[in-house]
């Protein structure tokens, strides 16, 4: 007859087992670049879509601006439809706070 101790610590180690080899697995999909820890958040390097500004212009509608990739646009969101307005041609350097081109 086995003891309760013996039960208790064989069922110990297999949850350390399995929760290491789920570890593993998560470190392994981090590492591909096929899972993140938070919905949505990318390492900064590959981040495809990025919120530049955002203006309200009534309890329902507002202007974003919005860059995708390379391309800067400016979306016009409403309670019936979002649609670009136009694409904003950018300077490849932005000029900071206080900085002086």
């Amino acid at each position: 007859m086995r003891s309760p101790l013996t039960d208790y610590s064989s069922q110990a180690l297999a949850v350390a087992v399995v929760l290491a080899l789920l570890g593993a697995a998560l470190w392994w999909l981090r590492r591909r670049g096929w899972a993140v820890l938070a919905a949505g958040v990318r390492p900064a390097g590959r981040r495809k879509l990025e919120l530049l500004e955002r203006l309200v212009l009534g309890p329902q509608h507002s202007l974003h601006l919005v860059r995708v990739g390379g391309e800067v646009l400016l979306v016009a969101c409403s309670p019936a439809s979002c649609g670009v307005v136009e694409r904003v041609v950018t300077q490849e350097r932005e000029v900071g706070v206080g900085e002086r081109r």
